[in-house]
């Protein structure tokens, strides 16, 4: 089981899409702080998490690429002479793909495709990660739910993941570049978008809490989720990249430590010192859409590299906290919203 130094990494060559977003300015950050030479690739797609401020820390270590993954001559381009790829750019919103599918159908699938084309044509040595969502399984058959789990998913984002996911796959399988398909639960942590509620509800709560108003927590707030903070999220993203034995394999990526939606607005509350939360119905289109209980089996990840989360909640949402306490004007202004809402 390789651990991740500085030796895993210094002086490969690295390419990030949409590495200004969440997920990717963490993993850009490390990587250029284990001496990797780092590209970023984004389209800075507005209310997607793209921020420039997000790569402040690194700003002269890397360089930055502003294009669209479908387009199809940058990738060409830029997907030469890397040493690994870890595709991270894709339409993240569940609601938006409810009203309007073509940006799951544009992005996360034919960009992926234009990818993998762009690495069997230039680069077929190439190493790639891509990270999908935890809701590819759709409704959980049995808890906790492990990579052999049917994938029954219930919407358009849910179903394009899915789809580069297989894409990928074919790729590692027939064209032989060496992939893995990791599968995130609920992360969150610094340099999250924190602009609205429609993705990343962790977050979204700790925004709530920070400006002191109440989180509705729907039903008895008993619903389970997994919560992983960024840092280890981006760990298990390096890990399996320099494990060959991970290579072609699918990856959950989460904690089996199940919270609660109510323990999880309980604990905000408490380590922000503000806020507050208070029960509310579901909604009749969310009592709909409500998948119930999930949270992720990792013995499969833990086995092939070694990797578990490290970061406790209540430590993970300290972080957070402090680092939208510092930097909070580069992610949202003060003035209160309409409370959030819990998915």
């Amino acid at each position: 089981m390789a651990n991740v130094t500085a030796a895993s990494f210094a002086g490969k060559s690295v390419l990030i899409t949409g590495g200004m977003g969440f997920i990717g300015s963490n993993l850009a950050i490390r990587l250029a702080e284990l001496g990797a030479r780092v590209t970023v690739l984004d389209a800075m797609i507005p209310d997607y998490g793209g921020n420039e401020f997000n790569l402040d820390p690194v700003r002269d270590q890397i360089r930055i690429n502003y294009c669209d993954i479908g387009d199809e001559q940058a990738v060409n381009y830029l997907v030469r002479g890397q040493h690994y790829v870890f595709h991270l750019a894709g339409q993240v919103c569940h609601l938006m793909s409810l009203s309007n599918p073509f940006p799951d159908i544009e992005i996360n699938i034919t960009g992926t495709a234009v990818l993998m084309e762009a690495l069997r044509k230039f680069n077929k040595d190439a190493v790639v990660v891509y990270t999908g969502t935890r809701g590819q399984y759709g409704p959980s058959v049995s808890l906790p739910v492990n990579e052999e789990a049917p994938t029954n998913p219930k919407g358009i984002y849910e179903i394009s993941n899915l789809t580069a996911e297989k894409i990928i796959k074919v790729y590692n399988d027939v064209h032989g570049i060496r992939s893995v398909l990791l599968r995130l639960s609920n992360i969150y942590g610094p340099r999250s978008q924190m602009k609205h509620s429609r993705f990343g509800v962790c977050n979204w709560f700790v925004r709530l809490a920070m400006d002191n108003q109440k989180v509705q927590v729907f039903g008895d707030g008993g619903i389970l989720r997994d919560f992983c903070y960024v840092d280890d999220c981006v760990e298990a993203i390096l890990r399996v990249a320099i494990t060959p034995e991970a290579f072609g394999q699918i990856f959950n990526v989460g904690s089996d430590i199940p919270v609660s939606f109510l323990e999880l607005v309980q604990t905000i509350v408490k380590v922000a010192g503000q806020g507050g939360w208070e029960f509310a119905e579901f909604s009749p289109e969310r009592k709909a859409q409500e998948p119930g209980d999930f949270y992720s089996d990792i013995t499969k990840i833990n086995r092939v590299t070694g990797w578990r989360p490290q970061t406790t909640l209540e430590e993970g949402l300290a972080r957070t906290i402090d680092f939208y306490r510092k930097h909070r004007d580069r992610y949202w202004q003060p003035a209160g919203i309409a409370a959030g809402t819990a998915r």
